[in-house]
């Protein structure tokens, strides 16, 4: 947000001088000379802040800023105004619908020019001319009618008579919705001001209108409950010329801090009524005749010996407050910098640098690239943890589970007389007949093959996400390489699925076969004495499936899989559209864009303070 700054009119020849003072040599030369002084200590802070300002910095954090808040028709226009000698849109309900920030430059030699609040930013000289500008401007953003919006519009004025002044003005709070707007207007108006005055960087300009409960206002309630301590609120109280008889000491006591007690103080003025307004008296006529008024009232005249009366007195008071105010930021803000720098350049390490523009460069960035996901294909092959885990920590749990399988589905062979006797053919009883254990070894053995492609399709799972991981990791800023990728995944680990289960299938056929080598049998019938030969054949097979299994799921799925997609992805060179391989999610690039441009200006930012500090 934008800085406010005051440079004193009173002290200017368009200013709040008097014509007595303005005839005084003397005084005019102590006034030169204590402006001259204002500018010395004042100005560096202003410039600091404008500087920041200049580099976008109020994109990413707040800046010391005066807004100025007040319930409907409680004066707010009036003072602004007063302050910045600019005509503003006037009316019943509200007449500010759009956060309205201000800003008049003092710029010595050139005419009276201004800039209207629009995208095209039309100049025009004519002062007549901003109220028609500004109403433009709202009607554009909020549309016809009493609609608000949160877009900020700001109108820039250029002249060698205005003040130095930058301001935001919010929407007046409504109570209660008029035709045409919406029934929560209210709330919308109020989270409008609340997004604003919450900052601890913003003083809060309170306008409260000296004629009505001060504890009854809605913007000082809100003022409050965003700065309990009243630290950064200033009230300004409006209209004291309507207030009536007999209430005049309850205001006093308003203004002397002993109501509703506030930090910043209170302020009284009084500014140009509607009839002033309609008889076009000028804002210098107003300014004495606001004087005037003070000196001449009786319970208020007290109020101008001790500076808490009148707009000359709210300018001075304002400026050493917001001076103060940014004294007391740039401690923090200069943290809340290099915090957000340190986090943007983190982000940006993230993002990478993008490919490059040029065929030439786009080519060997993609070869990089491309050797990269292969590279971190291979570490996964070799068993390097991933996520605190390695592929085959995965992969050997569900092996584990497939021997634990086989091993609890072993049929009992407890009543072998019985199998024996219900296999027996045409044998006399107590003869052997192998064909009858043969039976009963396949029969078993044929139950596995469906736990067998269970066991695939779980290994598949595991590959597939493995692999789609590094994908995502590799080229999640390419949208297309990491689709084409991910599409060559699946497709090849369908093909080796399909030759894994004719492999599957076929070691099942030749388990039909019941088979192992005279030595291996001999030895097992040895150690098992007391045993079938069903139950001396079965463990051989067991194990040859809890081997064998594993070893051609993992070739197929797992190190075929990585051979194949790798020979595929450097392939992609070959591709005429390169550049095209490589194009980025929208996201992605317009994410990149803004973090190198908050990095700019985050950068621009630090050194600024730092060279202010250490000047």
């Amino acid at each position: 947000f934008i800085v406010f700054f005051l440079t004193f009119r009173e002290m200017t020849s368009s200013g709040f001088s008097s014509p007595d003072q303005s005839d005084d040599e003397d005084s005019d030369s102590s006034q030169k000379e204590v402006h001259s002084h204002l500018e010395e200590s004042i100005r560096p802070y202003i410039d600091l802040i404008d500087t920041l300002r200049s580099v976008g910095i109020h994109k990413d954090l707040a800046l010391p800023t005066i807004v100025v808040i007040g319930d409907q028709s409680s004066g707010k226009s009036s003072v602004l105004e007063a302050l910045s000698g600019v005509a503003l849109p006037r009316g019943s309900g509200i007449v500010t619908r759009c956060p309205l920030e201000l800003r008049l430059k003092k710029v010595p030699g050139v005419n009276w020019k201004a800039s209207a609040p629009n995208e095209k930013k039309i100049e025009f000289a004519d002062p007549s001319l901003v109220e028609e500008h500004v109403a433009a401007a709202q009607n554009e953003l909020a549309g016809k009618g009493v609609g608000i919006c949160d877009e900020l519009i700001t109108l820039e004025i250029m002249s060698p008579d205005v003040c130095d002044l930058t301001l935001i003005d919010l929407p007046g709070i409504a109570r209660v919705p008029v035709e045409g707007q919406p029934e929560d207007i209210g709330k919308q108006i109020k989270r409008l001001i609340m997004k604003y005055i919450k900052k601890r960087e913003t003083i809060n300009l309170v306008v409260v209108p000296c004629n009505i409960d001060i504890a009854t206002t809605e913007a000082l309630k809100m003022a409050q409950e965003v700065d309990p301590e009243g630290k950064r609120t200033v009230a300004i109280l409006t209209k004291p010329d309507l207030i009536d008889k007999g209430t005049e000491k309850s205001v006093l006591a308003i203004v002397h801090n002993k109501v509703i007690p506030l930090r910043k103080g209170y302020i009284m003025v009084k500014c140009r009524g509607q009839q002033q307004i309609n008889d076009e008296i000028p804002l210098e006529a107003a300014a004495q005749m606001e004087r005037d008024f003070f000196q001449n009232h009786d319970y208020f005249r007290c109020l101008l010996e001790e500076d808490k009366v009148t707009i000359k007195c709210l300018a001075i008071k304002l400026t050493q407050d917001l001076v103060d105010h940014i004294k007391n930021s740039l401690p923090p803000l200069q943290q809340q910098i290099q915090k957000q720098l340190c986090s943007v350049k983190r982000a940006l390490h993230d993002c990478e640098a993008g490919p490059p523009e040029d065929l030439e460069g786009a080519k060997e960035f993609l070869i990089e690239t491309l050797n990269g996901f292969n590279e971190k294909i291979k570490s996964l092959l070799s068993g390097e943890p991933k996520n605190g885990k390695s592929l085959f920590f995965q992969i050997r749990a569900e092996f584990r589970k497939w021997n634990d399988y086989l091993n609890s589905a072993k049929p009992s062979f407890n009543n072998s007389k019985e199998l024996s006797e219900n296999y027996r053919g045409r044998e006399l009883p107590g003869f052997s007949n192998y064909i009858v254990f043969e039976k009963i070894l396949q029969e078993h053995v044929a139950k596995l093959k469906d736990p067998a492609i269970d066991l695939l399709n779980a290994i598949k799972d595991i590959i597939i996400k493995q692999f789609t991981d590094v994908v995502s990791e590799c080229f999640q800023n390419y949208h297309v390489l990491q689709n084409i990728t991910e599409d060559k995944i699946n497709d090849i680990q369908l093909n080796q699925q399909e030759k894994a289960e004719q492999r599957i299938s076929e070691q099942f056929k030749m388990e039909n076969g019941i088979f192992t080598q005279d030595l291996i049998f001999l030895k097992v019938l040895s150690e098992k004495t007391n045993q079938t030969f069903s139950e001396k054949e079965l463990p051989i097979v067991v194990q040859r499936l809890a081997d064998q299994l594993p070893l051609m799921i993992t070739f197929y799925m797992l190190q075929e899989t990585a051979r194949l997609l790798s020979i595929d992805i450097i392939k992609l060179l070959e591709k005429p559209d390169l550049q095209k391989l490589l194009s980025e999610d929208p996201d992605v690039s317009r994410r990149r864009s803004d973090l190198r441009a908050r990095q700019t200006r985050l950068t621009h930012a630090a050194k600024a303070i730092s060279n202010f500090l250490n000047d």
